[in-house]
């Protein structure tokens, strides 16, 4: 026979289970906050780290890492201008003369080494330094000659962008490890919009 007090202790387990359920969407909801506010805070950082005139003139260049630079994915940042030191002593080494070609080509080396530091890999970053890596790409078009209604001009144009995009890219993706993190990175990426400005220093400005 079913009685009054099973009657109460169903009630009250069917209490505890609502409870319970209401405590875990809270702490559900706490979390995702969280997370979400250190996503956002992440993607500020990313897009507000930016190439000095400093690095492009040299100011602080490091020292050779030798061995040390591949034998880990993220390699070494002596001088902690979130530039591979490997990468930016190629750059410097390939053209001293030309502060220009620098500029553009440590801000793309710069934008692919944020693949390999983010502290954490959601889509929200993965989006913020896929636009940084495009805004990085088209910076060094803005370097080229460019006249669109000449076919000679924007073969040229196309096939010098791809020289040095390659350079830096050869680089930096130099390893196994390193070609399969990029890969599993951009897994995670969504949809996204361009961003407008592409290039971090007035290369205008520039000597050479």
């Amino acid at each position: 026979m079913f009685s009054a007090h099973n009657f109460f202790k169903i009630l009250k387990w069917a209490f505890l289970i609502l409870v319970g359920l209401f405590l875990i969407l809270i702490i559900g909801r706490v979390i995702y906050r969280n997370n979400e506010s250190k996503t956002n805070d992440q993607v500020v950082k990313i897009h507000n780290t930016k190439l000095t005139l400093d690095d492009v003139m040299g100011v602080n260049l490091p020292p050779d890492p030798g061995v040390e630079a591949d034998k880990t994915v993220q390699g070494i940042d002596a001088n902690q201008n979130g530039i591979r030191d490997d990468v930016e002593l190629a750059v410097f080494k390939e053209y001293p003369n030309s502060a220009k070609t620098r500029a553009v080509l440590l801000q793309y080396a710069l934008a692919l080494q944020m693949e390999v530091i983010q502290p954490m890999v959601n889509e929200g970053t993965v989006i913020a330094v896929a636009q940084e890596g495009g805004r990085a790409y088209l910076c060094i078009g803005e370097i080229l000659i460019r006249n669109d209604d000449n076919k000679e001009i924007m073969d040229k144009y196309f096939k010098e962008a791809d020289f040095l995009t390659e350079f830096v890219d050869n680089k930096q993706i130099n390893t196994k490890e390193r070609e399969q993190y990029q890969k599993d990175f951009y897994k995670k990426i969504g949809s996204y919009n361009s961003l407008d400005r592409y290039c971090d220093i007035d290369y205008s400005k520039l000597p050479n």
